[in-house]
């Protein structure tokens, strides 16, 4: 295919999986479960915290969790201290345990209460290109109160080269508004065109059939690299090519 066939075949693949159908057996239906904005922001940043694995093992622990937050996360984060920690007794994801989601909830609150929000800390350091120094950034904030040195494997660093999969998924989520109901588009203060796909198997590679790709490795520079082919086909929204790249991946085995 050239350019402009690539460009016709890969948009029409957007129109088919960014759709609300897609919210089905996605991890992104737990925050599509609130309307407050922190709410929305706080359950989706654990979601994708945990978005690694099994689809119908991330969704079930994400709905164990809200459940657990008395499904009003923002909440629970605002009036969570020490002594509730035994609530989380027993909760498990892959490596994520219930002593990291403890920290999860105090680095969280820190963040709202000295911070801003969320948005605030993103929007802070994102920069004309990319928002993968603002991951960088983030990370510094969310540990820079007392913690275990394992917890921060669960926060990834792109300038440690690092395709910090989750986090740009999560970024996707708040950030692009796709009209379609899928992503919700509620952080109005970083542009769509700064965001970076979601690197994982399937869109990996997709990418590399497609020859949007060339490197072998999903990582940082992986990201990079894709970056600027799917900016050079939609330089205002270059990650709405994570829903064709997934889906021809992940549903059509492309």
């Amino acid at each position: 295919m050239n350019k402009k066939e690539l460009k016709e075949f890969l948009d029409e693949k957007v129109l088919q999986y960014n759709h609300t159908d897609f919210i089905e057996s996605d991890p992104i239906q737990i925050p599509h479960l609130f309307s407050l904005k922190e709410d929305i922001e706080i359950s989706g940043f654990l979601i994708a915290t945990i978005a690694w694995g099994n689809r119908k093992s991330i969704i079930n622990n994400g709905t164990k969790l809200m459940r657990i937050m008395g499904n009003s996360p923002y909440d629970f984060v605002m009036n969570f201290s020490e002594k509730n920690s035994k609530i989380f007794s027993g909760f498990k994801h892959r490596t994520f345990n219930e002593y990291d989601l403890s920290f999860f909830i105090k680095a969280l609150q820190h963040i709202y209460l000295n911070h801003g929000g969320m948005e605030a800390v993103f929007s802070k350091n994102s920069e004309k290109m990319s928002l993968q120094p603002a991951i960088h950034e983030f990370k510094k904030v969310f540990f820079e109160i007392p913690h275990l040195d394992r917890t921060q494997k669960h926060i990834s660093d792109p300038l440690k080269n690092s395709a910090a999969k989750r986090i740009n998924m999560y970024l996707r989520w708040m950030v692009r508004n796709d009209n379609s109901g899928v992503d919700f588009g509620i952080w109005k203060n970083i542009s769509p065109s700064l965001l970076s796909c979601p690197l994982d198997v399937h869109s990996g590679n997709v990418a590399r059939k497609l020859k949007l790709l060339s490197r072998k490795q999903n990582d940082g520079k992986a990201v990079s690299e894709l970056d600027d082919s799917l900016r050079k086909l939609d330089a205002s929204d270059p990650v709405k090519y994570d829903f064709a790249l997934f889906g021809l991946g992940a549903f059509e085995k492309f």
